[in-house]
Formats: C-alpha cells, structure tokens, sequence
C-alpha cells in the first residue's frame, strides 16, 4: 500500500512515513465513500448527490467533473492512482489505499484485547472530524458510519469482556465501557454489560437504597399532611409492602425513566492545594466518577476527551456548554482546608447558574486504590440522586409559568416585605397558567410565612395561608421536599414543634444535599429549643451553599444566642447582605455583652420601622418549646431597652 486514508480525527491522507499529503477534501470525502461502497465503486450521479445534495443536479455533476479533474491532476502528481474511470462509473484502486475505517469483519480474527485496543484508540476521536459537507446523503452516510462503528464496539467489548488480566487490560475495557456509555445512554442491554466491567453492582444497589428510602419517605410525608402520625412520630397508616408498591406502579424503574436524559459534564478538577502528587489523585477520582455514572443509565454524560478540553479553555466553556446542550456541571477541586487536603465537589444546574449540591471530602488519609472508589461511588451516587430530584420538578412544565416562578424566586433572595409580595404576584401568575406546579404553589407558602416573620404583628391568618399552600404542593407533588419543607415553618409557626419536625426530616429525606431544607430543619430545631444540633445543621447548610441567603446566618445567630454565644451571634449576622433583618437579635446579643450604646443604636434603628413592637406580645406569637429559651430572649431585649 502506498498511501492511508485517516479518517478518525481529522480526515487526511497520509504517505507511508506518516506525513500528511496534500488533497482535495471532496476528494478525500470521495474516497471515504468508496471504501464503503460495494465493489468500492459509484455512478457519478450517486457521487454528486452525495456531496452535494439533489439541490440542481445539472450544477452538482459539473461541480463533480471538475473535482475528479483536480483529483487526477494531483494523483499524476503523487504518482499514484487512488481511483480510475470506466465510463459513468468511478472506481477505488484497492492496491494503492488503506485506511483506519472501522469496517464489520475487517481484523474479526485478531485477539480480541488487541482488536478492542485499537477500536477504542480510534473511536476516542471523531470520526471524520470538521468536514464542509451538508448533503442529506452524507448525513445519512455518517450516521450509517456511526452505527456500525457502535456495533463493532459493542461486538469487540463482549469478545473481550472476560480476558482482561492485569489492570491495564481491565482500564481498556472501562474506557471502551465509557465511550459504548456515552452513545448509547438508555439501552438496557450496554447497561447490563457494563455494570460487570466496572464492577458496578455495589453503585446500583446503592441507588436502588436510596429509591426505597424515598418511597418510605413520601408515605410517611403523607401521614404526616394528613395528620395520620402517633405520638410516637409513627405513620398510622402502614406502608405497603414493596411488592404491593411496585404492583402500585411505584417501581424504581419508573421512577427513574426520563423521556430525555440530562446532560452532565465533569470538568477537570483544578489543584489549588500545597502538594502537587494530589493532582494525580484528581485524575483517578474524574476517572472512577465517570465510570460510577455508567452504572446509573440516568444520565448522557459528555465524553472525557471533550470535557478535558473545555477545561482548558475556561473563557469558551459557555458558549461550549449552550451548544452542546449541557444541563449540569460538575466542578471539582482539590485544596488545603488549613493542614488537610481536601477535594470539593459542586453540581451546578447550567440554565440557572444555581448550585443544587455540594460536599467536601478528606483526601489526606485516602487508601488510594481503595477509598477513592468509595468517594467516586458516593459522589456518583449524591449527583445522580439530586439530578433526578431537580428533573422531576422541571417535567411536563409550562415555559410560561416556569418562567415567572424563575423571576418570583428571584424575588426571593432577599427577604424584605417587597420583595415578597413581588414575589407572590409572579408565583400566582405562574399558576394561573399551570394551577398544578408544585413549586410555585411552596413558595407561595414562603412568602406568607416570611411576611409573619417580617412584621411581627402574629397575624395567624398568614400561617394559616402558608400551610394550605405547602399541603397543596404536597398534593399535587408527594416527593417533593420543598413542599414538606414550607409545611414544617407553617406548623413550627404556630407552636405545632413535632409536626415541623417531622416534616423537616421528611424533607432532608427526600432531599439529603438541598441545603436550603437542611437551613429550615435548622430553624425548625432552634424553636424546637435544641440550639446545639441546629447549629451543626445551618453549618452544613453553609458548606453546602457558601454564598447562603440572609436566612442561613440569621438562624445561625439564633443558635448561637441561644448557647450564650452572643459574640458568635453578631460575627453571624454581620455576614448578612441586610443585617437590619435581625437588629432585635443585633440588640439583644450586644446587650448580653454589656454593649448597651450598640445596643439602642439597633433598638432605636428597629423601632423606626416598627414603631408599635411590643416584646411580651411578640414573644408570646414567637414558638419556643422551653421556657428557658423565650426567658433568655426576652432578658436580651429589655437589657437592650425594647
């Protein structure tokens, strides 16, 4: 053979000591057919619709004329003849090209790891890669090209499956599992193969747990609506038998199908830490996370080669997210947290720019064959999990109501009366349009219990309202954390402490990484008088979501006050983008602490917008399950002169 046609990466003709000819992309595109074609042979008009389409085919066979003429001009040049003429037909010249296509039966005899090893090597790369050619005979072409090259992989992966050896050969298998992955995303049968290759079958039945879990979940959430629960905080109402809920239709597979799988893309973890060798350590983490995705089948995730390359080029990483559809990002990094090495993980939904989850986890102790699997598994797992939460709340969506409940929420992110009611006009107008949209219906729940907070006048018809709109999100979405979520501050609102609890661990059930529920369970535990075990609550709140509305660091201050941590308390409220929020509590804390000209500077301040506030009538509206509690409050507020 003289010359080789590459057509994986970039599509080029090479001579036999590697170096790239020169030649027509027509024509290489021309000989690409060809070597596909039966009898490596095509009528000129076959070839022109091919590269040009059926647009005028008189213009197209003229055009076809003068690239064949260029084409023989060069080969006379090359001193090769790549294809010849027999009157209307034009023909490849087998003896003088090769190629690197990926054919069915072409090397079937070779060993399979061998076979599977160069199959990967080239479908790591696109097939053809920017070619200027938009035929619908070309697309039909490439498509049938694609097809086959997954047939081919699929064939070659299960040949080969049960003869990897040494780790080398077992890496093979997962990065042919990962490429069949991301191509074929929903199919059954690539999902069964794979879950083997990777020895996934712990990651499943993780996943098939945490289903479980969610199901019992939402039972005991809707004992908890309906008011069915004993004293002992147990549902009345049995849960049915798993195989009595799966006849119900509440399988895991259909509760895990989606008509369209998101996308995800893992971005190369940056090493911002003080030892370069945990660098190595990210790569084998991005490596074991991909490969924990695979066994979920929830998820289309972008190949690594092409995440690898993004993440070099952060200023054309938007434009590469919008075009490749991509709907989540997970970012990684790994960095010292004082003496420790750490690595940091967050999920970022795309089209709001929101983070939905995040953890960091300890690398400095890490078995590294071992453990790094074990945080791969648990990182795959928590995403996956909280991808098919947010998905569930986007499905069968009105654009039109998702789009005033965006500019509602919006409104929401600071907490000034407003704000609310600007906020509840846009969630009103989203049901108008879809009276059945879960979340719209908990944040109008929100509004009116914040506005309570806000005024201070005890008004019960606010909590009232706040509780028929959460139990009706709950109606209409019974797996939806935030409904139970705005449920629990309606009834801890009123004084109903284990009712909110209740439903606050219905909620982080549902919802385990939302850090806006754990930031309400925490509230919920201050009033509930137990200041302790909500501060490590709003702590975790606060890792999750670093850039926390006010509400996070006001309940932190809460905490804090309530321990005699009065110091604490205000470094927590001085956090707050409006620190006015919580000048009763500023007051109260620095009263503590003998600061009693700081102390009427927030009174005098407070009493300015609520001329008529009244401590004793306020606390007595204000829920704390011990008296101890509402007695440190009130002794804060009239030391600070309230």
């Amino acid at each position: 053979m003289t010359f080789v046609l590459k057509t994986f990466g970039s599509l080029q003709l090479v001579d036999r000591g590697g170096n790239v000819v020169a030649f027509p992309e027509k024509g290489l595109l021309l000989l690409a057919y060809l070597l596909t074609a039966d009898q490596g042979s095509a009528d000129r008009s076959t070839l022109a619709r091919f590269l040009w389409g059926e647009a005028d085919k008189g213009v197209a066979l003229s055009t076809l004329r003068k690239v064949i003429s260029r084409i023989n001009a060069r080969q006379a040049e090359l001193g090769v003849a790549l294809i010849s003429l027999h009157g209307n037909l034009v023909s490849l010249e087998r003896s003088s090209l090769s190629s690197d296509l990926l054919l069915p039966g072409k090397e079937a005899d070779a060993e399979p790891l061998l076979r599977l090893e160069h199959v990967v090597r080239l479908m790591n790369q696109p097939f053809l890669g920017p070619v200027n050619c938009h035929s619908r005979e070309f697309q039909r072409w490439l498509a049938e090209r694609e097809s086959s090259h997954i047939e081919i992989l699929v064939h070659t992966l299960r040949a080969a499956s049960g003869l990897a050896r040494s780790r080398k050969e077992s890496e093979l298998l997962k990065n042919a599992a990962v490429i069949l992955f991301q191509t074929e995303p929903k199919d059954p049968e690539t999902l069964k193969m794979l879950i083997p290759i990777f020895q996934a079958e712990e990651e499943v039945e993780l996943l098939r747990n945490h289903f479980e879990k969610r199901h019992n979940s939402i039972l005991r959430g809707i004992a908890v609506r309906d008011g069915s629960v004993g004293n002992d905080g147990r549902s009345l109402h049995p849960a049915a038998p798993p195989k009595e809920r799966l006849e119900a239709g509440l399988s895991l597979e259909a509760e895990t199908t989606r008509l369209e799988i998101p996308r995800l893309v893992l971005l190369l973890p940056r090493n911002q830490s003080s030892r370069p060798e945990a660098g190595f350590l990210a790569a084998s983490l991005v490596e074991d996370i991909t490969i924990g995705f695979c066994a979920f089948n929830s998820l289309q995730v972008i190949a690594p080669h092409s995440a690898v390359q993004i993440g070099h080029h952060t200023e054309t990483q938007k434009a590469f997210f919008e075009r490749q559809r991509v709907n989540y990002i997970l970012d990684t990094r790994i960095s010292n947290v004082g003496d420790e090495v750490t690595l940091f993980a967050q999920l970022i939904f795309f089209d709001q720019n929101q983070i939905l989850w995040a953890e960091r986890f300890s690398l400095d102790h890490m078995e590294l064959l071992k453990d790094r699997r074990a945080v791969a598994r648990q990182i795959a797992l928590s995403v996956s999990s909280e991808i098919e939460r947010h998905e569930a709340l986007r499905e069968d969506l009105n654009p039109v109501a998702y789009h005033r409940y965006l500019v509602g929420r919006r409104h929401l992110a600071r907490l000034t009366l407003p704000n609310l009611r600007r906020a509840r006009k846009e969630m009103k107008a989203a049901l108008s349009v879809s009276p059945d949209f879960a979340p719209a219906l908990s944040s109008v729940a929100r509004t009116y219990s914040k506005e309570w907070l806000l005024t201070a006048r005890g008004d019960i018809g606010l909590l009232k309202t706040a509780e028929n709109s959460s139990r009706q999100a709950i109606e209409k979405r019974s797996d939806f954390a935030d409904g139970y979520r705005e449920f629990g501050v309606a009834k801890l609102l009123q004084g109903a402490f284990d009712e909110s609890a209740e439903a606050m661990e219905v909620a982080e059930n549902l919802a385990p990484h939302y850090a806006d529920v754990i930031a309400d369970y925490a509230d919920t535990l201050v009033h509930c008088s137990l200041p302790a075990m909500a501060l490590k609550k709003i702590e975790r709140a606060i890792e999750l979501n670093p850039l926390a509305p006010d509400t996070y660091f006001w309940t932190a201050a809460g905490a804090n006050y309530a321990l005699g941590e009065f110091e604490a308390s205000l470094d927590y409220i001085s956090q707050m983008a409006d620190p006015s929020l919580a000048d009763r509590l500023s007051a109260a804390s620095c009263a503590m602490l003998g600061r009693q000209d700081k102390a009427r500077v927030f009174v005098r301040r407070f009493r300015e917008a609520n001329p008529d506030f009244d401590v004793d009538k306020w606390l007595s509206s204000v829920p704390s399950k011990e008296q101890w509690h509402k007695d440190l409050y009130r002794e804060g507020l009239k030391k600070a002169g309230f």
